[in-house]
């Protein structure tokens, strides 16, 4: 089984929603379905089969997270020595050469994406283009609009 990259965060908020999941979701969703039982013919019965598709739903992203859990490799990026290199865990501050815009992105795994908190995924092109590289170093980013280039100011294991 190949292992999925996540940073300690990503599986601290995954497990909390799991736990929602099982011990608020789940009870009520078993509780709707017994209520609409209790209104008689299940056929026509609307509040029935919306709390089944509900129950289907919480189910499958029960399962959906435990898979994920289970194929984690969660890496404490502040356990890890301090190279300079771009590495997943780790956030980067970056200056567009063409016009001097800098940038700072955290290099996470893809569940934990979020490109308004400024979180890239490790599979995203420009972690991509990154990882591996060291501050001072020029970066070239395929973008759709062409490639850009980047050079890295700063990796800092927070």
């Amino acid at each position: 089984m190949n292992k999925v990259p996540m940073t300690v965060a990503g599986e601290k908020q995954l497990r909390q929603e799991l736990e929602e999941l099982k011990s608020e979701a789940r009870p009520r969703v078993i509780a709707a379905i017994a209520d609409a039982r209790e209104h008689g013919d299940l056929k026509e019965n609307a509040e029935y089969h919306a709390a089944r598709e509900e129950q289907g739903f919480i189910e499958g992203r029960v399962q959906e997270i435990e898979g994920k859990l289970s194929s984690a490799q969660v890496i404490d990026v502040t356990r890890l020595p301090k190279t300079g290199k771009v590495i997943f865990g780790v956030t980067v501050e970056l200056l567009r050469v063409e016009d001097d815009e800098t940038f700072t992105y955290r290099i996470v795994g893809e569940d934990e994406a979020d490109i308004k908190e400024s979180l890239i995924s490790v599979t995203s092109p420009i972690a991509r283009a990154l990882i591996g590289k060291e501050e001072g170093d020029v970066v070239v980013v395929k973008t759709p609009g062409g490639d850009v280039e980047y050079e890295i100011e700063s990796v800092e294991h927070l």
